[in-house]
């Protein structure tokens, strides 16, 4: 059992919790919170979407135990939510609910939408709505309603959920407030000249800050290269983005800033993250570190990362062993479609991919695999063929 506090629709909570129990789980067995509905408990449907400090989030995959200190509101904590009750009223003048059992989710999710993109047109709430399945209405009520309160909110200026709270839903972001540089683990971030602050289409001045809860990846390939050659190339920006398939970069880089732009093909769904990072060699030790954030103008989707990179001589000082280590938050719609087995497997082909485009990059040679968006529905392809085989090969 692991101590946890938090709060719940504005109510302290201290409870002891069982590291397996999702936060579905407790609110409706532990709290009779039963608003929150239970649909696949895989994270795919929306059903049971809460917000987890102020932004929404899926409830059967989130923990308790990693949530201690976190601000969570159920659909019935909305209940006096002035904009939620403009949706209230919506749904119902639209006939957006049949048997209701997606109902509160949707709500949920309607709500972070209204608040940021006022005024969205129907095909852009069609996208925003792709993590909220329903089965019996056709989508076309809850469409209409939301539709509704968008354009009655046109005039408004669109709010950051992140960290915002239900009444009033208005808060600051941690990703545009200005902060201390990031500690990496270990010990110190490498050393800047000076503290460098960065503006662009991303959002606000952009300080390298300690991440919240990240996803964590390590990897390592192998490159027939010394380690002097592969060093230099990891200070050219512009030849490191060229070996990313999907990246490119958007502005030419000074070595120490770079402005780019990464495309992810998902399916029916494309997103071009656009943003911008720092760059931070430590030459001492044949290792750096890249932080960058940036993000998607269609969904409005968030991502800051940082990838740290220490190059190990191999092979007698002919090669050159690559350690990768990549730690990024992901926020907004494209969020729901996380998945930590998946994002490893989808990363470890990525970086094979990259690996290949850098040892071709050292040949001088055309990267084999081009830098067309990359096609995560065709690595995700890739990783259930993988599975299919490995488990019809035993035995």
């Amino acid at each position: 059992m692991n101590a946890v506090h938090f709060r719940i629709n504005g109510r302290g909570i201290d409870a002891e919790i069982e590291p397996r129990q999702s936060l579905a789980d407790f609110v409706r067995e532990e709290l009779l919170l039963t608003g929150t509905h239970l649909g696949c408990e895989h994270g795919v449907c929306g059903a049971c979407t809460v917000l987890v400090d102020g932004a929404p989030a899926r409830s059967c995959i989130a923990y308790p135990v990693a949530l201690d200190g976190a601000s969570i509101t159920t659909i019935e904590g909305l209940a006096q939510d002035a904009v939620a009750g403009e949706l209230r009223a919506a749904f119902t003048r639209e006939h957006a609910l049949q048997c209701g059992f997606c109902t509160p989710g949707m709500l949920i999710m309607a709500r972070d939408i209204v608040l940021r993109r006022p005024g969205l047109d129907e095909a852009a709430i069609r996208h925003e709505l792709a993590g909220n399945l329903c089965r019996c209405t056709g989508y076309a009520g809850i469409v209409r309603a939301i539709r509704a309160v968008a354009l009655a909110r046109a005039g408004a200026a669109p709010l950051v959920t992140r960290g915002a709270s239900p009444a009033p839903p208005v808060g600051p972001s941690p990703l545009t407030l200005p902060v201390s540089p990031a500690r990496r683990a270990g010990g110190e971030a490498p050393a800047m000249a000076a503290p460098v602050a960065m503006a662009s289409a991303a959002g606000g001045a952009f300080i390298p800050a300690p991440l919240s809860n990240p996803i964590e990846i390590t990897e390592a390939f192998e490159v027939d290269a010394p380690r002097g050659e592969v060093w230099a190339l990891f200070q050219d920006p512009a030849r490191v983005i060229a070996c990313l398939p999907g990246a490119r970069l958007t502005q030419p880089s000074d070595g120490r800033r770079l402005e780019a732009e990464m495309s992810v093909k998902l399916g029916p769904m494309q997103a071009a993250f656009g943003g911008i990072g720092l760059i931070a060699p430590d030459p001492a030790n044949w290792s750096g570190v890249i932080h960058g954030r940036g993000v998607d103008g269609r969904s409005a989707s968030r991502i800051e990362a940082r990838l740290a990179y220490r190059l190990e001589a191999a092979a007698g000082g002919n090669a050159t062993r690559v350690h990768i280590e990549v730690a990024y938050v992901l926020q907004g719609p494209l969020a729901q479609m996380s998945r930590g087995a998946i994002a490893r497997d989808l990363a470890a082909r990525l970086t094979s991919a990259f690996a290949a485009n850098l040892g071709a990059a050292l040949k001088g040679q055309a990267t084999p695999v081009a830098a067309a968006p990359l096609d995560a529905g065709a690595l995700f392809l890739a990783l259930v063929k993988g599975w299919l085989a490995r488990l019809f090969g035993r035995g």
